[in-house]
């Protein structure tokens, strides 16, 4: 994840709470953002979708060294029709229809544009698809499917804010002598990446719910959140 996934990611975090929570000051409060920040957001959200969140630089193109205006267009609009086209297929490919730019050229558009990587033009064709209502074509979808496999494959979750899904598993820490073997209960927010930590002498349903009661609701009870899901490893101490 780039770091401008990350801001935008923080700035969807802050909407997305103040909606569940009902209350723009104790989300701003939260996330860490002022109220000014959160309305402003709130608009460029409205005005042009998650894109219009990332941070804009304050640096000015240099003009005399971008392509004309219809080229640039050309090659942002291939990117969601053929996402899984790297920069040389993609060059090749606007060469059939007559426009002519280098496969560094390519890259240099995809780069203004947050298009440079496979994950990224997926997302742009999401997006688009989500504001326009498009008509997917065969390879369009076997690309976002593909995409979702992986994901799966790797385990990875999409989660929105704070407490929308934590991970608690358990962990064989060491054997100390006159104790007996040791493990840990830990508990982390997929958004916040926040953790949490108990130590026990046993691994069961008990100590696991323990963790929660003792540690983990009362955390977002004082920060007045919801945990609305867990994930664990299903073991049998869950």
């Amino acid at each position: 994840m780039t770091t401008q996934d990350k801001i935008i990611k923080n700035k969807l975090g802050l909407l997305n709470l103040a909606e569940m929570l009902g209350n723009v000051s104790q989300a701003c409060k939260v996330m860490g953002y002022s109220r000014d920040s959160f309305y402003r957001f709130q608009q460029l959200y409205e005005q042009g979708g998650s894109s219009a969140l990332q941070e804009i630089s304050s640096s000015k193109p240099n003009i005399r060294n971008r392509v004309e205006q219809a080229v640039e267009d050309a090659v942002v609009a291939l990117a969601t029709e053929q996402p899984a086209f790297g920069q040389l297929r993609a060059s090749n490919e606007l060469k059939k229809k007559g426009i002519f730019i280098s496969p560094g050229g390519v890259r240099s558009v995809w780069l203004r544009y947050q298009l440079e990587t496979f994950p990224k033009r997926l997302k742009a064709l999401e997006a688009k698809v989500a504001e326009e209502g498009m008509i997917l074509t065969e390879v369009q979808i076997a690309a976002l499917e593909k995409a979702r496999e992986e994901k799966t494959a790797h385990g990875e979750i999409e989660t929105h804010h704070p407490g929308y899904l934590g991970a608690q598993d358990t962990y064989y820490v060491g054997y100390i002598k006159g104790v007996g073997k040791i493990y840990q209960q830990t508990f982390i927010d997929t958004y916040t990446k926040v953790a949490q930590a108990k130590v026990y002498d046993r691994k069961n349903a008990l100590v696991a719910a323990d963790m929660l009661n003792d540690r983990v609701l009362p955390f977002y009870e004082q920060h007045e959140l919801k945990l609305l899901r867990i994930l664990t490893d299903r073991g049998t101490e869950y």
